[in-house]
């Protein structure tokens, strides 16, 4: 039964992930072929960091498959990840708009910088306080949220600022896959039982158990 209701779910939420960009479109606007190009640009960008999350995080599994650097090698790997960015760049600039690249840029280096963060906790052993480690969350997996909607407000009438909305769904997806990682017969069988607390991240699990035990060190 709870493989069923994990199944499910995931199946429930598939979609939402997918289909983000055309929901928000529904109020946006955006033309159907600038929009495909963003759609095409995200999806480009998260495949790669998911690539390089995966060597950094010396993860064995993906998606219940063994993770691309453990087949070609690390070096391949990164490059295939970093040529992709320039390829996805070389989208953007299909888009022709001044503010495209800029803004492309802006959300890279906000990705990078929350991944840098992630990464930096872990390797000096140095727990961040809660609003840090959301902070970083925003930087890191709500990054890709604001790539997607900052791209399309581009073509849009509508300038009204949508990060508090984005910010939601970026903590609810890092929050779950937190929960997930501990909780999911489903999610062990993709990525390892316990992934997190084995590489020594901090997540909000963590910080759950802290405020239950004050002892918990």
């Amino acid at each position: 039964v709870e493989k069923t209701q994990e199944t499910a779910q995931r199946i429930l939420l598939e979609p939402y992930k997918s289909k983000l960009s055309q929901t928000i479109n529904h109020w946006l606007k955006v033309p159907k072929d600038k929009l495909q190009v963003i759609i095409e640009v995200t999806e480009m960008l998260h495949n790669a960091s998911l690539l390089i999350d995966d060597v950094e995080d010396s993860s064995e599994l993906r998606r219940g498959f063994p993770v691309a650097h453990s087949i070609y090698g690390i070096p391949s790997v990164i490059n295939s990840a970093n040529y992709v960015h320039f390829l996805d760049l070389e989208k953007v600039l299909t888009l022709d708009h001044p503010d495209a690249v800029k803004l492309f840029t802006r959300q890279l280096l906000e990705l990078h910088q929350g991944q840098g963060l992630d990464t930096y906790w872990r390797d000096n052993y140095t727990c961040p306080t809660e609003e840090e480690y959301k902070a970083m969350v925003l930087q890191k997996t709500g990054g890709l949220f604001g790539l997607a909607v900052g791209l399309m407000q581009l073509f849009s009438d509508y300038k009204e600022d949508l990060k508090p909305l984005l910010n939601t769904p970026g903590l609810f997806f890092q929050i779950r896959d937190d929960y997930a990682n501990l909780h999911s017969k489903e999610y062990s069988e993709n990525k390892s039982f316990c992934e997190d607390l084995t590489e020594g991240k901090f997540s909000v699990p963590y910080y759950s158990s802290s405020s239950a035990n004050k002892t918990l060190k």
